[in-house]
């Protein structure tokens, strides 16, 4: 058993004040006061106060009474005790506050009170989580008889987490809509931390670039209403379509590209994030508050549930699966039953499996928190989960969590048909790369792998999550979930870092070339003749040369469209020239430290300017408002603290002369030293090691450039291997995007 259950109505009680509600991710000043009950705690007996694993709540310190999160704790009876914070209690409650009762004891009645944020003394308080949560818990158990064996109280305190005021917009519609048919949009406000928030009072100009019917001018926000939701919106003519939100004349947010068509496309657009879970297993908030977000404030079109499977009991998995057939609406929202099976990394490493249809059995990798008895027996490798799989309507997409997906221990291209490069973990490029070295045939997709209650929409907050959660575009003639399955097995997709940037990808041939069905070392494929490829083809083109061409509009300026040959860059494009290039330069940072768990790679940075001045700079990708970018000597000196783990992010420097100075850049990752004079249209890179870790110095344009972007490449196929040919997109604001590959075979 996970804890003692020895007379917990006689462990004592535990009290919470203020009672809170309190902002989420604010400084408070929060008192437990803990009353021992019939049994004491006897001499190095102990006290534990713990909260979610996933949780960004700070760590309390107990030494600097001035400073962030002092913590202190004190016997009622003057009792000697040890206190100190670790990741010590049972998954999903690992962060803990220890307190050891040494050299006295505690008698009935008799009292510790805890003050995380102890303000007596001049700190400002405890920094609470920074995502909005109804109930946060501070599960508390004690070991009253110092045997080791915790029992958890009958009653638990708990505070509930609200948003605080605007600081960010977000303006969401479809990506592609036809001429006369209505579509939404959706204005959402959001905290610092990236909480919807009704906090906001304000009056926003509609701008866009083109008319729409039923589009007001202005709207106003005010304080108790969000989100903002504008039904029956209609464009009369086809066109690219952008709008901005505009308050006193400033640009507050602009809504993602739009393209309006003359007639109904065989292939509409539509955005999900198939990867997150809720408090039932170690995310937060319940498994239905997770729905109601995707749909109703992150605004997607398809959503899933994936929990660790070793932690979803029999009732729970009924529950998901009641829950999924309840918000499934074909033509409104998509919701996938699903779970993840979570082997251990030597095993084969994280699966996401779903469903077509409720009432699937879950097979899971092991029982090791599944209380009580199960409906099936644990399948605990990769490839028996496979095996186990056989003739099930499922599809299964490999991911990078905690745990990673080992390609080369396991894989079935019949049902796992994608892999996930990129979410709140992480950007993870390498694990497509395993696959095409496997010769695997898959597409890509990026999901959030929300662990926050924020599924479409998850930001990193303070915790070691490193990125923004993704999101991919799915290309399916309706919104069901036969067309998304549809979509999924042919690989008609591509994923972002979270943002809705359109995508279009066309192959074509000046003569026929074979179209396969399927992937056809998988079993008998139909073979067509063709002339055009769509993501995610695969085609025997022989000796024809293939043409690619393809388009970008992105929701920032994008800095580099890179065509990609398998790992390697084949052609990259620029939506501007060499002669734009002036006094703006770029100092960029990437990567993790390895592949497994602790990825993430804690940036320390400071750069020196001689010879020059720095008349702005502005920082790009700092996710976390905790890390922040100093200027530490006028004009001259700026220092920083960062975290990536395999996604990008850096300082954009505008200089007062363009070509003069010597640039010095000093991590505690790798250091570097750039004479600007000679710094021209390319990048000066330094190796930081670890995984795809490095620190490069280069030049953009001064002001913003064109968020549009083409491209026309011509690929000959040596024979051979496959040549799967992707693109992968960048922009200006840290931002990417990867299409899922034409695969060119033999």
């Amino acid at each position: 058993m996970p804890f003692s259950t020895y007379l917990p109505e006689h462990m004592g009680s535990i009290s919470l004040s203020p009672p809170g509600p309190f902002v989420a991710g604010s400084h408070a000043e929060v008192t437990l006061i803990y009353t021992a009950g019939k049994f004491g705690i006897d001499d190095t007996g102990m006290v534990k106060i713990s909260w979610r694993t996933t949780s960004d709540m700070s760590k309390p310190q107990f030494d600097k009474p001035t400073a962030p999160n002092f913590t202190t704790v004190e016997a009622s009876n003057g009792a000697k005790l040890e206190v100190w914070f670790d990741r010590l209690n049972i998954r999903p409650y690992a962060n803990t506050l220890l307190i050891r009762v040494g050299r006295g004891y505690l008698r009935a009645g008799d009292t510790l009170t805890i003050r995380l944020g102890d303000r007596r003394q001049g700190s400002p308080g405890y920094r609470l989580q920074t995502n909005v949560e109804e109930r946060v818990e501070l599960r508390t158990s004690v070991d009253a008889f110092a045997t080791y064996e915790f029992c958890e109280l009958p009653e638990q305190p708990w505070f509930e987490l609200v948003a605080g005021p605007a600081a960010s917009w977000k303006a969401i519609w479809p990506s592609l809509v036809v001429a006369g048919e209505p579509f939404r949009l959706a204005i959402v406000a959001e905290d610092m931390w990236g909480n919807p928030t009704t906090q906001a009072d304000q009056s926003l100009a509609l701008a866009p670039t083109r008319p729409l019917h039923g589009l007001p001018e202005s709207i106003a926000v005010k304080p108790g209403e969000g989100p903002y939701v504008l039904e029956n919106l209609v464009a009369d003519a086809a066109g690219d379509f952008e709008l901005r939100l505009m308050a006193n004349g400033e640009e507050l947010a602009r809504a993602n590209p739009m393209r309006v068509v003359a007639a109904p496309p065989l292939l509409r657009r539509y955005w999900g994030d198939l990867h997150g879970q809720s408090g039932e297993t170690i995310g937060m908030g319940t498994a239905e508050s997770y729905f109601r977000y995707a749909r109703d404030k992150a605004f997607l079109d398809i959503t899933g549930h994936q929990g660790n499977d070793f932690q979803i009991t029999d009732a729970f998995w009924a529950e998901l699966n009641r829950l999924t057939a309840q918000f499934d609406a074909p033509g409104r929202f998509v919701c996938l039953p699903g779970y993840e099976w979570s082997g251990n990394t030597g095993m084969g490493g994280d699966r996401n499996i779903f469903f077509r249809h409720e009432g699937r059995p879950i097979r899971r990798s092991s029982h090791i928190l599944v209380a009580g008895q199960t409906s099936t027996d644990a399948v605990t490798t990769a490839d028996a989960m496979f095996r186990a799989l056989t003739g099930e309507d499922a599809v299964v997409i490999a991911h990078v969590g905690g745990r990673y997906a080992d390609l080369n221990y396991a894989h079935d291209g019949r049902i796992e048909r994608a892999v996930e490069v990129h979410s709140t973990w992480g950007t993870f490029e390498w694990l497509l790369h395993d696959a095409f070295a496997k010769g695997y045939r898959v597409g890509v997709v990026c999901h959030s792998d929300d662990h926050k209650g924020r599924p479409g929409a998850t930001r990193p907050g303070a915790s070691t999550f490193g990125a923004i959660g993704g999101l991919t575009c799915y290309f399916m003639p309706e919104l069901t979930r036969d067309a998304l399955f549809e979509a999924l097995r042919k690989r008609r997709h591509y994923g972002t870092t979270g943002t809705r940037i359109f995508l279009d990808l066309t192959g074509t041939f000046d003569r026929n070339v074979i179209g396969c069905s399927d992937d056809p070392q998988l079993g008998p494929a139909q073979e067509v003749a063709v002339r055009e490829a769509r993501m995610g083809d695969i085609i025997r083109p022989g000796a024809v040369p293939m043409r690619l061409t393809a388009e970008v509009i992105g929701t920032a300026p994008v800095e580099r469209l890179d065509v990609l040959h398998g790992a390697r860059v084949a052609h990259s494009v620029r939506p501007f020239a060499a002669a734009d290039l002036g006094r703006r330069v770029r100092v960029l940072w990437q990567g993790a430290e390895y592949r497994g768990r602790g990825r993430e790679t804690m940036w320390q940075g400071k750069l020196t300017l001689a010879g020059n001045r720095i008349t702005r700079f502005a920082p790009v990708n700092f996710l976390n408002p905790e890390r922040k970018l100093q200027e530490t000597a006028p004009g001259t000196a700026l220092a920083w603290s960062s975290v990536t783990t395999g996604n990008l992010a850096g300082i954009d420097l505008w200089l007062d002369k363009a070509r003069e100075g010597t640039l010095r850049v000093e991590t505690n990752i790798m250091s570097g030293e750039v004479d600007l004079a000679t710094l021209a249209d390319g990048a000066v890179a330094f190796d930081g090691g670890g995984l795809g870790r490095t620190l490069s110095v280069y030049r953009l344009p001064e002001q913003d450039w064109s968020r549009r972007v083409t491209v026309d490449h011509t690929v000959t196929f040596p024979s051979g291997a496959d040549l799967p040919v992707y693109l992968r997109v960048t922009q200006s604001d840290g931002h990417q995007a990867w299409s899922s590959p034409i695969y060119l075979i033999d």
